[in-house]
């Protein structure tokens, strides 16, 4: 009887000790491309992306076992990834939202977010040049080039220049063309 309560000890530490080891396995694995120059596609970490669908599930984990914790209906939305695993990709939005999606539901097509006020588009990189159109905070626009302080943008069948601080999806330095 204390030689099966022995046994049964020891299989109940191993079964832990496994199942600790693979959890600690796939815990260090996702993170590993956080903070690095590189994801393990080879990509720059973090980056920005768009979605490539007009509705997203964002899982609490990097496979379809997960819980779906958000749903996101925008297609277009910049996004920035901040991690990857395999073919699953740890995505963060403008509000901070973080989630994991399938690579297959992102997209390498540039895309900015118009925020703040309402904005004006202008025809030239100057504060003085015409306006072409106005545009609303929340605004997806396609993102043509960037400089130091301006960017080009297309918004439907308009395309014009908007101040680099009106917009979210890009980096500080970053130059886009």
């Amino acid at each position: 009887m204390r030689y099966r309560n022995i046994l049964s000890a020891l299989f109940m530490a191993l079964a832990l000790c496994a199942g600790s080891a693979a959890f600690a396995a796939f815990a260090v694995a996702p993170s590993e491309t956080e903070g690095s120059d590189k994801g393990a596609s080879g990509l720059p970490i973090p980056r920005f992306v768009s979605l490539r669908a007009d509705e997203v599930k964002l899982r609490t984990g990097p496979g379809v076992r997960y819980p779906v914790d958000w749903v996101v209906q925008r297609r277009g939305l910049p996004v920035e990834v901040v991690a990857e695993f395999e073919a699953w990709r740890k995505i963060r939005d403008q509000e901070g939202v973080e989630g994991w999606v399938n690579k297959a539901m992102l997209s390498g097509r540039r895309t900015i977010l118009v925020t703040g006020d309402i904005r004006t588009i202008r025809r030239s990189r100057s504060a003085d040049a015409p306006a072409v159109a106005r545009v609303e905070p929340g605004v997806v626009a396609r993102l043509v080039k960037c400089d130091d302080s301006w960017c080009k943008v297309e918004i439907e069948s308009y395309e014009g220049w908007l101040q680099r601080s009106e917009l979210w999806g890009l980096y500080p330095n970053e130059k886009v063309e």
